[in-house]
């Protein structure tokens, strides 16, 4: 029997016997050969397979998840279409005269460790994505085969050194009761899939391939973190019934699914939802969403070899708002750059993209591309409750720039005809410190703010969030980010504007009470939180929280926070 404890990444219990996913043998012999064109040929079949594969994993992908999650084997298929990485094999394969098999594993560990070396999280994510298709290329030159889930026809959990995006979006959760991993955060691909198909998930627990073998018994809790593996009678016993516990407690969420999201003391809140296509609308209403906080428009510009047109553009808008009726629909502009790169789009490289030329940064300088989404915004707003918010604003002449580009495309519509909404609240996202700082300038000029809490966590405490060794300056209770949030929700209250949360820690049980207190009055979290956020909202008092405002605002650590406020609400 072993206890394991790792980072709980999807809500729920799992009991199943163990399946170990495994990768493949891929040792392989590096040969000299004859006729390298015959290598390079094995080369592009082993190739077109992985293509081929990949599409119908996309397909999959896309009717299971929706197109937001596809849009990762977009990102796959162009590695295996990168000349950059194919011509250098085939170059090896015929300056050295070795085999496809060295030449592709030696070329795409090169790139495999130079990114992986590098000091920003998109390219640390592109290592990965390289290591995922080459092996799959591997196999196919070696006639190995590869791992595929989709394949499973019996109830397990699946046990992992980590589970790629293509094992993940293969996963058949009538089968799959859950998964858990040595490596990853609740920020990784599967952990985000997962969440989505609601299968409970514990990531980063170090060593569970170490510790549980091909079909014993396993219990994973999703909801505290905790792995057991080979349990007593006594703990089956004990987790079966937080498993009917669990699926009650979610028929009581459901109970609410109609109903305004209000506090025992009778103030309302708004709870949205996030989303990144307009197929995500339906788990929004299933939720009992009241909006959408925050529509990521970047994924109708990416896994696409041109920009989408207006009309593109402007269907994707009218559907979201018009399935939404006259609930509010926070549109954040093209987010594009950091982790979130568009290959035709010919951008400098950079040394640290996330603080660089991205989001509306460059937006400013294509207005090009600016105005066309403007546009098909503009025109799409008749058609529901439009809001538009522009990313990663640092300062009040940003703001006011994209705001003229905003009025002018609006002008010069009105006079071709089309009908725009004469009610478009116009708004930033807060995720710089320093706009954060003077919140109460930019409140004078804005009509709201969404609070970006994901990179203004990283931002104030100078800590990538996906880097293992700094990640525990990762502190959304830090007192410091305590006092920016409630620096912008007093500005904003000050100029009669709202503030909402777009960021992770809008759906985090511990953050809601004291973002209550701090009078936050959106939260906007992925569809499946919005349910036991309002469950956990109507037990609590908005004046009681209120009063201890100063206490939180004033203790020295992260921990001290937690402490309080897990002993004020009996969490």
């Amino acid at each position: 029997m072993s206890h394991i404890k790792g980072i709980a990444a999807s809500s729920g219990i799992a009991i199943a016997k163990v399946y170990r996913l495994e990768a493949p043998d891929l040792s392989y012999e590096k040969t000299k050969i004859d006729v390298p064109e015959n290598e390079v040929k094995r080369l592009h079949e082993a190739l077109d397979i992985s293509k081929s594969e990949l599409e119908k994993i996309k397909e999959h992908t896309k009717n299971s998840l929706g197109d937001e999650h596809a849009e990762i084997f977009s990102a796959h298929l162009l590695v295996l279409s990168d000349p950059e990485l194919i011509q250098p094999i085939e170059d090896k394969i015929k300056s050295e005269n070795v085999n496809a098999e060295a030449a592709l594993d030696e070329t795409a560990n090169m790139f495999i460790d130079m990114f992986k070396n590098m000091d920003n999280e998109y390219m640390r994510e592109r290592a990965a994505d390289i290591q995922d298709v080459t092996k799959r290329v591997m196999a196919h030159l070696l006639g190995v085969t590869f791992p595929d889930p989709a394949l499973i026809n019996e109830e397990v959990v699946i046990v992992a050194d980590d589970l790629t995006p293509s094992d993940t979006a293969q996963l058949n959760k009538q089968y799959v009761k859950g998964f858990t991993t040595d490596i990853g955060g609740r920020t990784s691909h599967s952990a985000i899939m997962a969440r989505s198909l609601e299968i409970p998930a514990v990531v980063g627990t170090k060593e569970i391939t170490s510790n549980a073998q091909k079909d014993e018994k396993i219990i994973v809790d999703g909801i505290d973190g905790d792995v057991i593996v080979n349990p007593t009678q006594e703990e089956l016993d004990t987790y079966q019934q937080k498993m009917v516990d669990f699926e009650k407690q979610k028929q009581e969420w459901a109970k609410l699914k109609d109903e305004p999201t209000t506090t025992a003391d009778g103030a309302h809140v708004e709870l949205a939802a996030n989303i990144g296509t307009p197929e995500d609308v339906e788990g929004v209403l299933n939720n009992g969403g009241e909006g959408v906080g925050l529509y990521r428009t970047e994924f109708l510009y990416m896994g696409k070899s041109q920009l989408p047109t207006e009309e593109e553009q402007f269907g994707a808008y009218k559907s979201v708002l018009e399935q939404m009726g006259d609930k509010p629909v926070v549109v954040r502009t093209l987010d594009i750059g950091g982790d979130k790169e568009l290959d035709y789009l010919d951008l400098p490289k950079e040394l640290n993209p996330f603080l660089g030329f991205r989001a509306i940064r460059l937006c400013l300088e294509r207005d090009d591309i600016f105005r066309i989404q403007l546009r098909a915004l503009l025109r799409a707003s008749v058609h529901g409750n439009l809001k538009i918010m522009f990313p990663m604003i640092a300062t009040l002449e940003e703001f006011r720039e994209a705001k003229n580009m905003l009025d002018e495309e609006k002008v010069k519509l009105k006079e071709e005809g089309h009908n725009i909404s004469d009610d478009i609240e116009v708004g930033i996202m807060v995720e710089i410190p320093a706009t954060a700082m003077i919140a109460r300038q930019f409140a004078k000029e804005v009509d709201f703010f969404s609070i970006g809490t994901n990179d203004l966590i990283q931002y104030t405490m100078a800590a990538d969030r996906m880097n293992e060794r700094v990640s525990y300056l990762y502190q959304p209770y830090n007192p410091a980010i305590l006092n920016l949030v409630n620096n912008v929700i007093e500005a904003a209250h000050a100029e009669g504007k709202w503030a909402g949360m777009c960021g992770e820690m809008a759906g985090d049980s511990i953050a809601i009470p004291i973002l209550l207190g701090l009078g936050l009055d959106e939260f906007s979290m992925s569809a499946t939180s919005i349910l036991p956020a309002r469950t956990q909202l109507k037990d609590l008092s908005k004046e009681d929280m209120a009063s201890f405002k100063e206490t939180l605002l004033s203790m020295g650590t992260s921990d001290e926070v937690v402490a309080f406020i897990k002993e004020k609400t009996n969490q």
